[in-house]
């Protein structure tokens, strides 16, 4: 029998939204359903507003919240901080979820409470931010070094842990860890709706300014929705739509989708577009598989293992909007829609949790 422990999960969670809180709660249920003790140390207050122009929590929780959560951590209380470690000195484990550098302050005060021996990993979604600010490498530093491992999601994120530590670094496919509500198709007979989405979270490393630009350029004459939260650049963005042409062709929807909302964008789209500049993991190709949408990605990240080019999806250069014209003219090919959506298949998780849990409890070993 595999050994059991008591980890400590820091991070954020209900009622925080996003991908961060989703993937600290899936993983907290996933080890407790192994049999070890687990406990999520959340914040109550995580980050400054002006940090995260979005918006930072929702009031109905998506999926469901893990019983075992605390939420005393606050970015405005740094003595917290060490209390919080040195109430985690029992724990066999302490996993620190790190989402942003700025995180990385009230983690090195957490590492100063615990005592000297109890294990610390370093679970990075980003090593280093898509787009960065000076202090961003600085404290990412600090943080490594202090830690037992690091645990990343792809082999370009170890390469640039491995810059910034000596300390051992785990790669881990991410599994899926969005809650699906009902209404998935899981592929079949779908009329092609000259639809495309763009979906989650806008910010420029996305290409959401690419896309658009393709869209114009390309041959095919599909609509397009964009729905999510703006980091900056809405109104810049309808500019840019506006001056393509596209004002009958591009519906923008701003703001924070609710889970319940999501299969109704996927159900309308005959592809999910993720035309991003740089990337390292993305839950959105798992989601499309779900509902039993193809994909157009560019060739970043970790879309070129998730998504298997003129099969189930197509991959395009990244930052080229000529590249990814073209890959929206072969996806309007005739019979192309239906075919590739034929091929869409729904992942099986758990065995990819199974060796997600299984990296990360060894990670600080070595």
């Amino acid at each position: 029998m595999a050994e059991k422990r008591r980890v400590a999960i820091v991070g954020p969670a209900f009622p925080y939204k996003g991908g961060g809180a989703h993937h600290t709660t899936e993983l907290a249920h996933r080890l407790a359903a192994a049999g070890h003790d687990v406990r999520i140390e959340s914040w109550r207050a995580q980050y400054p507003g002006f940090l995260y122009p979005g918006r930072q929590t929702i009031d109905e929780p998506e999926g469901e919240p893990f019983p075992g959560t605390a939420r005393d951590l606050d970015w405005r209380r740094p003595d917290g901080w060490w209390r919080a470690g040195r109430a985690l000195r029992s724990a066999d484990l302490v996993v620190l979820a790190v989402l942003s550098p700025v995180q990385v302050p009230a983690y090195l005060g957490i590492l100063a409470g615990l005592r000297r021996g109890t294990p610390a990993v370093a679970l990075c979604h980003n090593v280093l931010p898509h787009e960065r600010k000076p202090y961003d490498r600085p404290l990412m530093k600090a943080l490594l070094k202090r830690v037992d491992g690091v645990l990343v999601h792809s082999d370009e994120q170890a390469a640039l842990a491995r810059g910034l530590t000596g300390r051992p670094v785990t790669v881990a496919e991410m599994p899926a860890h969005f809650p699906t509500p009902a209404g998935g198709d899981g592929g079949g007979a779908v009329p092609v709706h000259e639809h495309l989405l763009f979906f989650g979270m806008i910010r420029p490393y996305k290409g959401l300014d690419v896309l658009l630009r393709a869209l114009a350029a390309s041959s095919a004459k599909a609509t397009l929705t964009v729905a999510g939260e703006f980091w900056g650049g809405l109104d810049e963005t309808r500019a840019l739509v506006a001056s393509l042409g596209l004002s009958d062709r591009v519906e923008l929807r701003p703001g924070y989708v609710p889970a319940a909302d999501v299969p109704g964008l996927f159900a309308a789209a005959d592809a999910l577009v993720l035309p991003y500049r740089t990337a390292t993991a993305s839950q959105n190709v798992w989601m499309a598989a779900e509902y039993g949408v193809p994909v157009i990605a560019t060739r970043v990240g970790g879309f070129p293992d998730q998504v298997r080019d003129g099969v189930d999806g197509l991959l395009c250069d990244p930052d080229d909007a000529a590249s990814l014209a073209a890959a929206l003219d072969r996806f309007y090919a005739p019979g192309e829609p239906e075919r590739l959506r034929a091929a869409v298949e729904r992942v099986d998780h758990g065995p990819l949790w199974d060796a997600y849990t299984a990296a990360l409890l060894g990670a600080a070993r070595g």
